[in-house]
C-alpha cells in the first residue's frame, strides 16, 4: 500500500528559505557594516598620519622662517659694517686732501687778494673774499684752473664797495676738489683734471711742500697795496 505524506512540506520549504535568505541578509549587513568601519578606521588614520606630516612641515617651515629673518638681520648688519668701513676709508683717504687743500688756496691766492669764507659741499668749493679789483680775481680763477688740487673754477658774483678813498672787490668764487680717487663727482668731462695722486711721479707735488713762507705773503702785501692806489 503505497505510503502519502501529508506534511506540509512547502510550507516548511518556504519557511527554509526564509531563514537562509535572512541569514545571507544578516551576513551581508554585518560584512557592509564591518567594511564601512574598516574604511572609516583607515581614512581617520591617514587623516591622521597627514596631519602629523603637516604639523612637521609646518615646525620646520617656522624654523626656516627664523633662520631667513636671523640671515636678512645678519645681511644687514653687514651693509651697515661695509658702510662704514666705506664711510671710515674714505676719511682716512680725505685727511690729506684737506691739507693739500688748505695749501694750494694760500699757494693760489694772488697779490692784493685775501679770503673772508671758504665752504666744501662734497668736492664743491665756495669760495668767498676780497681783492682790490677784478683783474685780481680774474688772477685767482686762472690760478685755480691751473691748480693740480683744484679745478672747474666758476664766478657767481663781483661787487665793488667803496671804502673812503679805495674801491675793493668782494666776490664769490666756485671751484671743484681734486680727490685722490680718481674722478670728480660734479665734472667728468674730458676736459677734467687728473688726481694729483697720477702726477706724484713726475714731482710738482714732491716740490710743493718746499715753500713753507709762501702762504704769509699775500696778507702783508694787502694793505701796502691799497696804500698805494
Amino acid at each position: 500500500m503505497p505510503r502519502v505524506n501529508l506534511l506540509p512540506w512547502r510550507e516548511e520549504q518556504r519557511k527554509q528559505r526564509l531563514k537562509n535568505f535572512g541569514i545571507a541578509a544578516l551576513t551581508a549587513v554585518a560584512l557592509g557594516v564591518a567594511t564601512v568601519l574598516y574604511a572609516h578606521a583607515t581614512v581617520n588614520r591617514f587623516i591622521d598620519f597627514q596631519g602629523k606630516r603637516n604639523k612637521y612641515l609646518e615646525t620646520e617651515i617656522a624654523t626656516l622662517d627664523k633662520q631667513i629673518a636671523e640671515i636678512k638681520e645678519l645681511e644687514a648688519t653687514k651693509e651697515r659694517l661695509l658702510a662704514r668701513m666705506q664711510i671710515i676709508e674714505q676719511l682716512q683717504r680725505s685727511r690729506p686732501e684737506v691739507v693739500h687743500l688748505f695749501d694750494e688756496l694760500v699757494r693760489r691766492l694772488p697779490d692784493g687778494v685775501y679770503l673772508k669764507s671758504v665752504k666744501q659741499t662734497g668736492n664743491r668749493l665756495s669760495i668767498k673774499g676780497v681783492a682790490q679789483s677784478s683783474t685780481r680775481v680774474s688772477a685767482l680763477m686762472r690760478n685755480i684752473d691751473s691748480s693740480e688740487w683744484l679745478t672747474d673754477p666758476g664766478l657767481d658774483v663781483v661787487e665793488t664797495v667803496d671804502q673812503g678813498r679805495t674801491r675793493s672787490s668782494e666776490f664769490t668764487v666756485f671751484a671743484s676738489q681734486v680727490t685722490q680717487a680718481g674722478a670728480l663727482e660734479e665734472d667728468t668731462g674730458p676736459g677734467a683734471k687728473k688726481p694729483p695722486a697720477a702726477d706724484a711721479k713726475k714731482g710738482p707735488a714732491a716740490k710743493a711742500p718746499a715753500k713753507p713762507a709762501t702762504p704769509k705773503a699775500p696778507a702783508p702785501k694787502a694793505p701796502a697795496t691799497e696804500g698805494k692806489s
